[in-house]
């Protein structure tokens, strides 16, 4: 069916036309002869020559009759001219308010937020013409209206060209096209999110769907709860296109590039105004930018519209709210949360009496970390930290339970263990079992049902299956825990993402109550459920969160929808039940950043934290005054600087880096160093490394006689190195304080001085050994104060003494040469003959100087005596002098000036 209205189907409008050139009146010869004819005749009848006068009536009756025809001929083209101007206004009149009419038309076809919002009726009505299409903007576009007419005439012309493109209509793009936009963020997240408005507004929940992990002013729109229909990714902040995505768009950064996945790129040039690339043209248009605040309010008038027309889902969850008010008060005796509902109704499962243990397998994605968060947030809001506790351990690699530490019932998260961390949880849990049967006993008390004041423990574990493979032995804990768990206070929920081959019948026999998610294997709905019910549970998004519950009192599994506890429900428990804390039963593991104020002693140099899960007790390390040498060995990334930061955070340190020109001038002045000060060498072996054989000789034995008189001078002496090999491990051995961080193999490991049982190579950054005690090295946020940039070489240009220059042959020396001479300097060669002469330079390469002997002692006693480093085999010879000279670094334009009565110092030959 067309959609043009009655007026755009009705006559064409008709222009006039143009006005016709004027035509020269043609001259009247016929009337003009027949007066000059008849006064011939007369003239040869009566012989006057009076006759003759009347022949001059033709040509004035030929001029007059030209001359009114003329006349005649402008008054009608004036006519004609005003009529059509009164014409073509009027034309332009009816191409407006046609023009007006289709333009209303079309945003009533084609609404965006705002006109849908003026017209709620339009909210996802199904309009054939609407469908498939987002308007971004307004814009131009091609008219419907027909115009003829007005040939020839040019102000018809613009009147049929102005009615042939319609200002301010919406433009469309398809609605699986893809749009980018770009452009300030804020600006450009407000018009994205117009654009999902609109499609909002347009579809309806299972025509449209939203994708899980859109903005939040989305959390209440009815379309994030639809099973089928178009995918829609809002992306405000920017991020990738999912790949089942049916509609992204999505916020691009200024200067990045679009997503390959969409087709229209809106990029903006105003806080309302863009340009529209799509299929290779280019428009722009107005675009409709909504405030987080608007969006949120139109998602809560579609939510009440959803609910008034389309009535509540069959699986609809209950709110989290809702089903904790809905717990039974508690009691010493039971442990009963309602985080689930079943049939809109509360689902009530306790883990003492339908437990103790609990069970949970679900696939990836099925919302097996959502039940396990709200179960535990479910039992906190009924329960006091005194009266339950919660161990949570994540071993799937994730951050499931992080944000559960607000809780003041959590003692603790563990996620990702390796064999340290679980050698650690082993002992304190069954410390705990230890401590548990202990207090029992001092109660005279069978179990905690007689002692409820001792309260009870929950470990929650999520993916008990990488736990127990990664860590076998733990399976004898778990089975222990759950044979005497009851008696104790002590319950397990244990999540994994397949049963079959992981539970030992310990456990299975002690954990009746089982939850299960969807599973792909019917096996394993069996050996949870006994029934394979939960294989066949859907895997579509809107069945996330669907569960079989089977209680120790259930005949058949109960079909549940899990509610997701979100942050303001989590909030709203925290300070429901804030208070102190739960009991730790366990010695948490040693944090992976310490900050340095956090463990900051006065008047002391803290290197870190020390684990002693044998004492159940964490201290700072103190570098005591005697022990002057410290070493600090450990692979790249491993936190050596990170020690160097923090103890040059605490006392004033002298610090050597890897700069081979600035370490050897910081290890010359070491006789320099105050009292109380620390010199740290960080990366020892890279910087002897950097330095020639006779160099790094020296420089170790620079650092041996600071070493030795460091306890006299009162300083302190700290070398951090990544490898034991020559000289490092000479003078390592001085320093019996070590600390041994991650290094790669257990050979380096024990060269290091490191027991051979307490190799790690996965250590977090900043953690390692001092002696046997686990030690996690203080992190400061002050930065290590590095001189960054220090000239080491000044430029050297030849001055008012003599100057003789030791340089070999080649382009650098031919430039050099150069351009001293643009500046006016005379230049001699040694090899042609010279003399030393004030504010020339005799120049030659090492040989030419060895020849010239006796030039060569008048330099070394009147000139500055110049040798490029890549001299430095001859520099003896040619300077005379036996000591080191101040490192250079070859080949880079550096050499050493030897003047009378001055120390050598290092410049640097600039040819600029």
């Amino acid at each position: 069916m067309t959609t043009s209205t009655p007026l755009l189907r009705g006559e064409p409008i008709s222009l006039p036309r143009g006005p016709e050139s004027p035509q020269r009146p043609p001259i009247p010869i016929l009337a003009a002869s027949v007066p000059v004819a008849g006064a011939l005749v007369l003239w040869a009848v009566t012989g006057s020559p009076f006759a003759l006068w009347f022949a001059l009536l033709g040509p004035l009756i030929a001029v007059a009759s030209v001359a009114d025809a003329a006349r005649g001929s402008r008054r009608s083209r004036r006519r004609h001219v005003a009529q059509s101007r009164i014409a073509l206004v009027a034309a332009r009149a009816e191409v407006d308010r046609r023009h007006d009419a289709e333009r209303a038309e079309r945003w009533t076809r084609h609404p965006d937020v705002a006109h849908f919002l003026e017209q709620p009726d339009a909210v996802w009505r199904t309009v054939a013409a609407r469908d498939g299409v987002l308007v971004v903007g307004a814009g131009a576009g091609e008219s419907e209206l027909r115009v003829t007419g007005g040939e020839g005439d040019g102000d018809a012309d613009e009147v049929r060209r102005g009615a042939a493109q319609l200002t301010e209509a919406p433009v469309l793009v398809p609605l699986t096209t893809g749009i980018a936009v770009i452009g300030p963020p804020v600006l450009a997240a407000a018009v994205a999110r117009g654009l999902a408005l609109q499609v909002c507004l347009s579809l309806p929940p299972g025509r449209l769907r939203l994708v899980e992990d859109g903005p939040g002013w989305t959390t209440g729109m009815p379309h994030r709860d639809a099973a089928i229909g178009l995918l829609l990714q809002l992306r405000e902040t920017g991020g990738l296109v999912g790949a089942d995505v049916d509609v992204p768009i999505i916020v691009v950064p200024e200067g990045a590039p679009a997503p390959p996945r969409c087709g229209a790129v809106l990029r903006l040039t105003g806080p309302a105004t863009a340009r529209l690339d799509l299929e290779g043209s280019t428009i722009d248009v107005a675009v409709e930018p909504i405030s987080t605040a608007h969006a949120a309010a139109v998602a809560a008038h579609l939510a009440d519209r959803a609910t008034r027309a389309l009535g509540r889902s069959a699986h609809e969850t209950v709110a989290f709210d809702d089903l904790v008010a809905a717990q039974p008060i508690a009691s010493p005796d039971a442990a009963v949360a309602a985080f689930a509902s079943s049939s809109s109704q509360p689902l009530l499962v306790d883990l003492v009496g339908d437990g103790p243990h609990a069970i949970v397998t679900g696939v990836t994605g099925a919302g097996k970390s959502e039940l396990l968060t709200s179960w535990v947030v479910a039992l906190c809001a009924a329960h006091t930290p005194s009266e339950l506790a919660f161990l949570l351990v994540d071993f799937k690699g994730g951050r499931t339970f992080d944000h559960l530490t607000a809780l003041p019932h959590v003692t603790g998260v563990l996620t990702d263990l390796d064999e340290t961390t679980a050698i650690r949880a082993i002992r304190s849990l069954r410390a705990e079992v230890r401590h548990r049967e202990q207090q029992l006993a001092d109660a005279g008390s069978r179990d905690i049902a007689e002692a409820p004041a001792l309260g009870r423990l929950v470990i929650v574990v999520d993916e008990y299956a990488a736990l127990v493979v990664a860590h076998p032995e733990l399976h004898d804990l778990f089975g222990d825990l759950a044979a005497r768990g009851r008696a104790l206070g002590i319950h397990l929920i244990l999540a994994t993402q397949r049963a079959t081959g992981v539970f030992r019948d310990a456990v299975l026999a002690n954990a009746p109550l089982r939850i299960s998610l969807r599973v792909t294997d019917a096996a394993d709905s069996r050996a949870v459920l006994g029934v394979d019910d939960a294989a066949r549970l859907p895997g579509r998004a809107d069945a996330r969160g669907l569960a079989l519950v089977r209680r120790a009192g259930d005949a058949a599994p109960v079909a549940a929808r899990v509610a997701r506890c979100d942050r303001d429900s989590l909030e709203r428990v925290v300070a429901h039940t804030a208070g102190a804390p739960a009991r730790r039963p366990w010695l948490p593991a040693l944090p992976t950043v310490v900050p340095l104020d956090a463990v900051r002693r006065p008047g002391a140099v803290v290197l870190g934290l020390e684990d002693e899960p044998e004492r159940q007790r964490q201290e700072p390390v103190v570098w005591d005054e005697g022990d002057v040498g410290l070493a600090v060995i450990g692979g790249s990334g491993s936190g050596r600087s990170s020690l160097v930061a923090a103890i040059a955070a605490q006392a004033p340190t002298v610090h050597v880096g890897v700069d081979a020109e600035a370490a050897w001038d910081a290890l010359a002045r070491l006789d320099e160093v105050p009292r109380g000060a620390v010199v740290a060498v960080d990366d020892l072996d890279a910087v002897l490394a950097g330095l020639p054989a006779e160099y790094a000789a020296g420089a170790l034995e620079r650092l041996e006689g600071a070493l030795r008189g460091a306890r006299a001078r009162g300083i302190r002496l700290v070398v951090t190195t990544q490898r034991m090999s020559g000289g490092v491990a000479r003078l390592v051995e001085l320093m019996p304080r070590r600390v041994v961080l991650a290094l790669p193999s257990r050979t380096d490991h024990v060269a290091a001085g490191g027991h051979l049982d307490d190799h790690a190579p996965d250590l977090p950054a900043g953690r390692g050994r001092i002696g046997r005690t686990l030690l996690q090295v203080a992190l400061t946020s002050e930065p290590l104060l590095v001189e960054v940039g220090v000239e080491t070489a000044p430029p050297w240009h030849p001055g008012r003494r003599p100057a003789a220059v030791v340089a070999p042959a080649g382009p650098p020396t031919r430039r050099l040469v150069a351009a001293w001479e643009r500046m006016g300097i005379e230049v001699q060669s040694v090899e042609g003959g010279t003399r030393l002469r004030r504010g020339a330079v005799a120049i030659g390469a090492p040989d030419a100087w060895l020849a010239q002997w006796r030039l060569l002692a008048d330099a070394r006693a009147d000139a500055d005596l110049v040798v490029d480093a890549s001299c430095a085999g001859e520099y003896r010879a040619l300077t005379g002098l036996r000591d080191l000279p101040p490192f250079a670094h070859p080949g880079q334009g550096r050499a050493w000036v030897h003047a009378p009565d001055r120390p050598v110092r290092r410049v640097r030959l600039d040819p600029s």
